[in-house]
């Protein structure tokens, strides 16, 4: 897809996020508002209670995939946050696919904490950016939430400023 400058990924831990979940959810690209009784019967139907990753991984986390993002797949970061139940990134357009990108970041943490049970939901939500605005708005989004923690908005040093 050479047409976009950039794309946010959004991962969310096992159970985090559930269908029906109060602040809406999204499924084919439609969002939906609030449903107790769906998410109920999710949670019903899960095999493991939900997973938050625990504070103090959640830099190491971030090494993780940005160690196998950059090592394995040549990809650059424009932003990254780690958070208990969920991670956002912004890398660079590039010829490696989209699914690619995501299996080697949740693979990354996965081999990485070795939880012996899921971590991850099943999908993963990407966002292009096809001009600086975009780009730069879903950096910042992501560099509040580092900001917010009480880390650097670049907190991990393979984060590249971007030259627009």
């Amino acid at each position: 897809m050479g047409d976009h400058l950039a794309t946010l990924f959004t991962m969310t831990t096992y159970g985090s996020w559930l269908r029906g979940d109060m602040r809406g959810w999204v499924e084919d690209n439609v969002t939906y508002p609030p449903n107790p009784i769906l998410e109920e019967g999710d949670q019903k139907r899960m095999k493991h209670p939900a997973f938050l990753f625990e504070c103090q991984d959640l830099f190491r986390i971030g090494e993780m995939i940005g160690k196998s993002l950059t090592e394995r797949l040549s990809q650059r970061f424009l932003a990254l946050t780690v958070q208990r139940w969920h991670v956002h990134f912004v890398v660079m357009a590039s010829e490696v696919g989209i699914p690619k990108i995501a299996k080697c970041a949740k693979d990354a943490v996965r081999w990485g904490l070795r939880p012996g049970r899921p971590i991850w939901t099943d999908g993963y939500d990407k966002r292009y950016c096809y001009d600086d605005q975009s780009v730069g708005n879903r950096i910042e989004y992501i560099e509040r939430h580092n900001l917010e923690a009480g880390w650097p908005a670049r907190y991990w040093k393979f984060i590249d400023v971007p030259h627009f």
